[in-house]
């Protein structure tokens, strides 16, 4: 492996604190209720403010979402590093490119078994 796990740690850990700050500030924008997010004067919202605030909160739940599932894979990462099998695809056991690693520091399966996860 020619991957530098000093540098690819270095690089988990500091995606790690972004995207943990990122759900934190997406869970302190999802911290406030509907009622308060459109009925900011004590008066009835217009329909369409409502709408607006319901869209925006799907965005911020997916996004959340998406965001938890990184962490996760970072952290599953950093394990790996920790247990020595960081670069090891763990669907096949197979050593996963090193290009690969470069793009994608967190990946948990070579190209290959990747690409037969998601044709199912």
């Amino acid at each position: 492996m020619t991957v530098d796990l000093g540098t690819a740690r270095d690089w988990l850990l500091a995606e790690r604190e972004r995207v943990a700050g990122e759900i934190a500030e997406l869970q302190g924008d999802l911290g406030h209720s509907m009622e308060d997010a459109v009925d900011e004067d004590g008066n009835d919202s217009h329909l369409a403010d409502s709408a607006t605030e319901t869209l925006d909160r799907g965005i911020e739940l997916s996004l959340e979402d998406n965001a938890s599932h990184l962490l996760a894979s970072i952290d599953g990462a950093l394990q790996r590093l920790d247990e020595g099998t960081y670069g090891r695809c763990e669907r096949c056991g197979g050593r996963i490119d090193d290009d690969r690693l470069d793009a994608l520091p967190h990946a948990m399966q070579c190209i290959d078994c990747k690409r037969r996860e998601e044709r199912g």
